[in-house]
Order: C-alpha cells, then sequence, then structure tokens
C-alpha cells in the first residue's frame, strides 16, 4: 500500500511538471509571430501559453523581451521578476532584467542583475559588456574596462567598441 500511494504522488508530481501541450502550440504561434514583426499578436499568443501553463518561465521571458521592444516597461519587468521566480537560476532572465534596469538608468540594479547572470553563466558576454556600461554611467571607469576586456575575451564585437571608446 505505502509503494502504491508513494507511486501515485510520484506520478502527480510529475505530471505537474510538464507543460501543457497547448501552452507550446501557443508558444510556437509567438515564435513566428514575432519573427514576422507581428508583437501584438506573439504578446497575445504568449499570454494564452501562460494562461495554460502559468508556470512557464519561457513564455514570460520571451514576453518581457516583447513587451520590452514595444515599450511596455513595466510590463516587460513585471514578467521578467516572474521568470525569476519560477526558474531563479536562470541566467537570461537576469540579463534581460539588467537591460530594462539599464535602459531605465537604473544603473547599480543592472550592475547586480548582470553579477548574478555571470555567476550563472561565466560566459555571458552580454552581461559583462552591459555591466561595463552600467560601471561608465555610474563613474567606475576600472571595473568598466575590466568588464569590457572579459567580454571581448567572449566574443563582444560591441565591448570592442566600448573599450576603445571608454577606455583610453
Amino acid at each position: 500500500m505505502k509503494k502504491l500511494i508513494f507511486l501515485a504522488l510520484l506520478l502527480s508530481s510529475l505530471t505537474g511538471w510538464s507543460q501543457s501541450p497547448i501552452a507550446y502550440d501557443f508558444f510556437d504561434q509567438a515564435l513566428k509571430k514575432a519573427e514576422t514583426g507581428n508583437l501584438k499578436g506573439a504578446i497575445a499568443d504568449y499570454t494564452k501559453a501562460i494562461r495554460a501553463d502559468p508556470l512557464f518561465a519561457e513564455a514570460y521571458l520571451n514576453r518581457a523581451l516583447l513587451k520590452q521592444k514595444s515599450g511596455d516597461i513595466k510590463g516587460a519587468l513585471d514578467d521578467v521578476n516572474k521568470t525569476i521566480i519560477i526558474e531563479p537560476k536562470k541566467g537570461d532572465a537576469y540579463t534581460t532584467r539588467a537591460d530594462i534596469n539599464y535602459k531605465a538608468k537604473n544603473y547599480t540594479g543592472a550592475i547586480e542583475d548582470c553579477t548574478i547572470s555571470i555567476t550563472l553563466n561565466p560566459k555571458d558576454y552580454i552581461a559583462y559588456n552591459l555591466r561595463g556600461l552600467s560601471n561608465i554611467h555610474i563613474q567606475n571607469k576600472k571595473n568598466a574596462c575590466a568588464d569590457f576586456t572579459k567580454a571581448i575575451k567572449l566574443g563582444s564585437q560591441s565591448a570592442v567598441k566600448n573599450k576603445k571608446m571608454f577606455c583610453k
């Protein structure tokens, strides 16, 4: 009897972790719409995917990116924060939030998020470059130049330009 109860609990927890096929369908539709530039349609489909599976972190993150692109900074921040709650070790979510913070001129927040992202993914050259730019804004040239150098080693072309501009 104990084995049967354990098996039932195990199976119910596994089905709880699996993504809804309907959510994946909406997610795929959203990707296609985003590729063609239909941001509103893509956002609507990501919303449907999230309704079908409220723990679909990738749908929240993709929707955050599109909301940011369309100018809905608060909505983008809400979605990326939800992504981080669902998957706290998702490095690209922190890089996305850092980018939102950077554009909102919250350079300290951007630096903190880039640092978390780099801890989770030490090869994230976007986070190094963005942290470097944020450090420039808070007048920390030494750290900025070190970040640009690391980003360049990891393959960032933007960091090459930034280093030439800010690290003379």
